[in-house]
């Protein structure tokens, strides 16, 4: 008893149970666990696809090993060593945009993304696209986000699209994203958008679903009477 107990507690204070949304494709399902903050992964046929992972958040020794592992930027709460010494196998590929090779020189299989990129895997394609600040800035009136150093992730799974949007605002490159099923939409001041700037960018993508993450303190009542008017599922899910 005493060591059900045990793992029960360590499951509990590292987030290991964390929600799970099953979706539809057209030939089958993936899984989408979403862990927290900006950080989850997605689970289809048997393929791992972590997206930023981050240590502060959960256990990755009890997490399933990566395939892939995606980084959006070189911020500590998105590329975290820790969490992916912990996920990494012999065959594991990581791809992130040019800024984080410092952190990632220790790992082997890293390619750099810049966006633009697009290329087809095991699993379906992928694209990477701009993530940026184009209001919100530094003391420095330096963004955020700088343009070009950070990549947003579009996966196209047995026909159905993920768009996993990184650090970024409702930028005007959002409008060339089509066919957008489920999008992941930043909503976190002073670093990304405001529940406006949400609702903005969902008009431009017309996701079917979208989950709102790395959203912090943000009040996420704002969103949902925003798009009240919208027949896109908002998926509100403990991912401050």
């Amino acid at each position: 008893m005493k060591n059900v107990l045990t793992i029960l507690t360590v499951l509990l204070s590292f987030n290991i149970l964390s929600a799970q949304d099953q979706i539809q494709t057209q030939n089958g399902s993936f899984t989408i666990h979403l862990i927290g903050h900006g950080t989850l992964y997605l689970e289809y046929k048997g393929t791992i696809i972590h997206i930023d992972p981050w240590s502060k958040l959960t256990d990755y020794s009890q997490l399933p090993d990566a395939d892939y592992i995606f980084i959006t930027h070189q911020h500590g709460d998105h590329l975290d060593n820790k969490a992916i010494s912990k996920i990494i196998k012999e065959d594991t590929k990581i791809f992130a945009p040019k800024v984080c090779d410092a952190v990632l020189s220790d790992f082997k299989n890293v390619s750099y993304l810049k966006n633009g990129d697009s290329f087809k895997t095991t699993f379906g394609s992928i694209d990477a696209v701009p993530a940026y600040n184009i209001q919100h800035m530094r003391d420095d009136q330096t963004p955020f986000h700088p343009k070009g150093q950070g990549n947003g992730y579009v996966f196209t799974i047995d026909g159905s699209t993920v768009y996993i949007a990184g650090d970024t605002e409702n930028i005007p490159e959002m409008r060339d994203l089509k066919g957008v099923y489920i999008a992941f939409l930043p909503m976190n001041l002073p670093y990304t958008m405001t529940p406006e700037m949400v609702a903005n960018a969902s008009d431009m993508l017309q996701p079917k679903i979208l989950y709102p993450y790395h959203f912090g303190n943000t009040d996420t009542n704002v969103l949902l009477d925003l798009l009240k008017d919208s027949d896109i599922d908002i998926r509100i899910r403990d991912m401050q």
